[in-house]
């Protein structure tokens, strides 16, 4: 008997016959013996909807009120999807972030957890009832609901795993695992059966929109064994294995390279003729950090002249209008000549843990795209990575190019 905590997407609870196989593979679990806790999304598009209504309201609105609304979504597919449960004879009953209680801080919107108290849950467990969890709640410090952010529902599932020091999380969602690259553009990318935690931290942050960052750093802090898997295939995650994300020493034998991510969520600013001048990289990213403009990649040339050198940055692309009037609000303190943006950028980025022990993987990126006559115009590096930010019009080939560089394409 195993203790397991089962998360379901959007996509995976969108209506209700959706709802209804859910609870077919809730108790496919609790049949073979394993004590069940299951975290719910908002049906699919609901929690949108709710963000509409708070901004037709008021487009500065009371966040701790945003977040009154927009929990109600996943209110409503805990209860029906613990309904569904009691329709199949399986002892259910939902619960909400407040009743459990899942403690948080008082940031409303993108609150993060503090404690969780699971000594009922637990009583519950044991004595052989599912509790359905409500994702993406919790409760502030000052008794009010608080929501954990775009994609929270992972991160509460994870918790409550490690709160529960649960055998596993299966996250399931519309794809069956975490693949190579984009399997809509690739065509011969392939499933990986396991990936570090640090590799899957690495591409939920560079694109890979599989799991959310936040629930990968808290599942690698807390050793909890994640397994992500599709809710349309008929069998459960006991029987049918997904991807396991897991700690290093869990994989035997470490692939030089795992996976390639990308994100066109990229845009490109370039400062020319900035002063040469200790200060400058702090009077130029400090405005921005201010203004909460989050800075990725930067590369500052060496001057010839020692006078006057050129700064390139990226930043989000919902962020570029305001990154380019903080900068032009400072254009007399940085004194530089000229502001050059550019949105049709994309960042493509190889991972994997076997860099650390081997030379090459950044060459043969390189080369890779040369060959391609793909022109790389920003680099930056981890050390179990390797980003490239490219025109966007060369995503595509660039991903196909670079997964059979590495030996990725399936056979």
């Amino acid at each position: 008997m195993a203790r397991i905590v089962l998360k379901f997407g959007g996509t995976s609870v969108g209506d209700i016959d959706r709802i209804k196989n859910v609870a077919r593979k809730v108790k496919a679990e609790v049949d073979a013996g394993h004590q069940v806790a299951v975290v719910v999304s908002a049906m699919s598009g609901v929690t949108n909807k709710l963000v509409e209504y708070c901004a037709g309201i008021s487009p500065l609105h009371d966040a701790r009120e945003y977040d009154a609304v927009v929990a109600s979504g996943e209110q409503v597919t805990s209860g029906l999807t613990a309904l569904a449960l009691q329709e199949l004879g399986i002892a259910a009953r939902s619960w909400q972030g407040w009743q459990i209680p899942i403690r948080t801080d008082d940031v409303h919107a993108k609150a993060r957890i503090c404690s969780i108290e699971t000594e009922e849950l637990e009583r519950r467990l044991s004595s052989g009832e599912v509790a359905v969890v409500a994702g993406f709640q919790g409760m502030s410090p000052n008794g009010r609901i608080a929501t954990l952010g775009r994609g929270g529902s992972d991160t509460s599932a994870v918790a409550l795993a490690a709160a529960l020091k649960a055998d596993r999380c299966d996250i399931y969602t519309d794809v069956d695992g975490v693949y190579t690259t984009d399997p809509r553009i690739v065509s011969k990318a392939r499933k990986l059966s396991k990936i570090t935690y640090e590799e899957m931290l690495e591409m939920a942050s560079l694109g890979a929109k599989v799991l959310q960052t936040r629930s990968v750093e808290m599942a690698m802090k807390h050793g909890v064994r994640v397994q992500v898997l599709s809710s349309f295939e008929k069998a459960a995650g006991s029987e049918l294995p997904g991807t396991l994300v897991v700690d290093e020493d869990e994989i035997v034998e470490q692939e030089l390279v795992s996976g390639i991510a990308y994100s066109r969520d990229e845009a490109k600013i370039t400062l020319i003729g900035v002063a040469d001048r200790p200060g400058v990289a702090a009077g130029l990213f400090g405005p921005l950090a201010d203004s909460s403009v989050n800075v990725d990649m930067i590369v500052q040339n060496v001057s010839e002249d020692g006078a006057s050198t050129d700064i390139t940055f990226t930043v989000s692309k919902a962020d570029l209008e305001r990154a380019r009037n903080v900068l032009e609000a400072a254009k007399g303190e940085l004194q530089y000549r000229r502001l050059l943006a550019d949105s049709n950028v994309v960042k493509v980025s190889v991972i994997g843990v076997g860099m650390r022990s081997h030379a090459g993987v950044a060459q043969r990126m390189f080369k890779s795209l040369a060959e391609k006559g793909i022109n790389i115009q920003v680099i930056s590096t981890s050390e179990i990575k390797v980003s490239v930010l490219i025109a966007e019009e060369y995503t595509e080939l660039a991903l196909r190019a670079l997964h059979t560089a590495y030996g990725l394409d399936a056979a």
